[in-house]
């Protein structure tokens, strides 16, 4: 299969889309999916924690989330 090269995203054919509901979308999201997980996996820690409130327990994984993501080097 020959490699092409394009001077802009515009140059670059268009996606086509999927049909809403197609039997193998599922199968395209958990392959997404699994290939996410496996270039960037979770780390959970074991155990369980207590919360004094629901807005604590929201806090406390709105940082354990940030902690997770990438940064881009500057």
């Amino acid at each position: 299969m020959p490699v092409r090269k394009y001077r802009s995203v515009e140059d670059m054919p268009a996606v086509r889309p999927l049909p809403p509901l197609a039997s193998g979308n599922l199968g395209i999201a958990c392959e997404l999916t699994e290939l996410a997980f496996a270039l960037h996996p979770w780390k959970l820690e074991p155990g369980v924690h207590r919360y004094r409130s629901a807005e604590e327990a929201h806090r406390s994984r709105r940082e354990r989330e940030r902690g997770q993501v990438r940064r881009r080097p500057e």
